[in-house]
């Protein structure tokens, strides 16, 4: 019996090896892993991408722990304290006045 596919082998000889059932199977393969797994490699990617984001959002969280600390720390002085209220609340004694002088076109950026 004669191969119908001899000729079509003989001009492109990757047919061949792409003709090879171990091969196929081996393609196969990877594809399912690659991509059609619930294990796949682009899950993978996806969940490291998490991961990193998640790990960036750690440091900046303890970063602000580290700080909320150290203002913490500097306010159980009195006297830091009331700079503190004056500086950021506009807080004043009962003999002052506090004037707030704006000018046009800048911004006062308040954390309250």
């Amino acid at each position: 019996m004669k191969n119908p596919f001899k000729n079509t082998f003989e001009k492109w000889p990757l047919l061949r090896i792409l003709g090879n059932r171990y091969v196929l199977v081996l393609l196969v393969f990877v594809v399912w892993m690659l991509f059609l797994d619930n294990y796949s490699w682009l899950n993978h990617r996806l969940l490291d991408k998490d991961i990193d984001e998640l790990e960036d959002n750690k440091r900046y969280y303890q970063e602000e722990i580290k700080k909320d600390l150290r203002n913490i720390k500097i306010l159980k002085d009195s006297n830091q304290v009331e700079k503190f209220a004056r500086e950021k609340y506009y807080m004043k004694r009962d003999s002052e006045d506090i004037y707030i002088i704006e000018f046009e076109g800048d911004t006062l950026k308040r954390d309250f």
